[in-house]
């Protein structure tokens, strides 16, 4: 399958530049009907019964400014993972001359390349006066996608009001639409909730550079799946409630965990699900996700999900003014019949 085929046209001025205010007055989009609410109406679309699974990750302050030992040249980082106590990998600018062995000082944060850049991403040595983790928080900022370019006054802006497990370099961003109010008229309409975990890293935004779809070599993310997220699916599938996924991290998560009846095993480990036209979904029935760029794994997931239907919404969404990307607007889409359980 062509990568050509996930294309579409994105006038710069449909890209969200700042999220709106309130978070649930941004606009949504029933992809069943084509027809148009806003976020705070998410509860008159599902139904009691209903689990919603929401990604409770919190992003760290992953942009690091500092200078090359010896030449002071300026480096920058985007800490993408943890891989042990003290390696980190990370998205270095400018990455030409950065080859391992090479010492980089983030403040009190010294940072050795250990291998790499292959793409531009490099394996750190961290190290610092104190646990590193609190040291990338202390001297980082909270990154915000390459397409946006005003800054924000609340960095707390780019945190979904889930957030609580420190690990992300980007946000789940179909969770930055709810507020207090979405949640509670969800829980009066009897829609259970419940959380799960993926670091979203490099895999995810990671633009799909090969000509074939199936090409794209898919990069490894941390999930945790806990058991009472794993018995809240159980329970809805009990009763013949639909799992609404908050995300394509939360897709990504639960059909990782899926066995062919439609339930999850519980436990935490890396994922590398790629998810690509012809995907059979064993979990996730309902999806709220934002809309996303062309030529991205995040939309090959839409197409596998939804199936051609995709490009209508995709038209709707622009002829109607739609918000699009990080800050954008949101839509709700149903699983195609061909795409899930027998």
């Amino acid at each position: 399958m062509l990568t050509v085929e996930l294309d579409y046209p994105l006038p710069p001025e449909a890209v969200a530049q700042t999220p709106v205010e309130p978070r649930h007055a941004s606009r949504l989009l029933d992809t069943r009907t084509l027809t148009h609410r806003t976020f705070l109406e998410l509860a008159d679309l599902l139904e009691a019964g209903d689990l919603l699974v929401v990604n409770r990750t919190r992003v760290r302050a992953a942009r690091l400014r500092g200078v090359k030992v010896g030449t002071g040249g300026r480096v920058e980082a985007l800490v993408l993972r943890r891989l042990s106590e003290e390696r980190w990998e990370a998205l270095l600018r400018p990455s030409r001359r950065l080859r391992p062995g090479v010492l980089v000082q983030f403040g009190p944060l010294r940072a050795e390349v250990v291998s790499g850049p292959v793409d531009g991403v490099a394996v750190l040595d961290l190290s610092g006066p104190g646990e590193v983790e609190e040291l990338v928080e202390q001297e980082g900022e909270v990154p915000l996608p390459p397409y946006i370019s005003r800054s924000l006054q609340d960095p707390e802006r780019y945190q979904t009001v889930f957030a609580s497990r420190l690990g992300s370099s980007a946000a789940p961003t179909a969770g930055l639409h709810f507020t207090n109010r979405v949640l509670e008229a969800l829980a009066r309409k009897g829609v259970e909730r419940t959380e799960i975990d993926l670091e979203v890293g490099w895999a995810t935004f990671r633009p799909i550079g090969a000509a074939r779809i199936e090409d794209h070599p898919m990069g490894v993310e941390r999930f945790r799946l806990p058991d009472e997220a794993a018995a809240a699916v159980d329970r809805c599938r009990a009763k013949g409630g639909r799992v609404v996924a908050v995300g394509t991290t939360v897709v990504r998560t639960l059909e990782t965990c899926a066995s062919s009846d439609g339930l999850v095993t519980p436990g935490e480990g890396q994922t590398r699900l790629y998810v690509t036209p012809g995907y059979r979904f064993r979990v996730v029935d309902l999806m709220v996700t934002n809309f996303h760029a062309p030529r991205s794994s995040l939309l090959a997931l839409v197409w596998a999900f939804m199936g051609e239907e995709w490009r209508e919404a995709y038209r709707t969404a622009l002829e109607h003014g739609y918000r699009f990307l990080s800050f954008g607007d949101a839509m709700l889409a149903e699983r195609h019949p061909g795409m899930g359980r027998e």
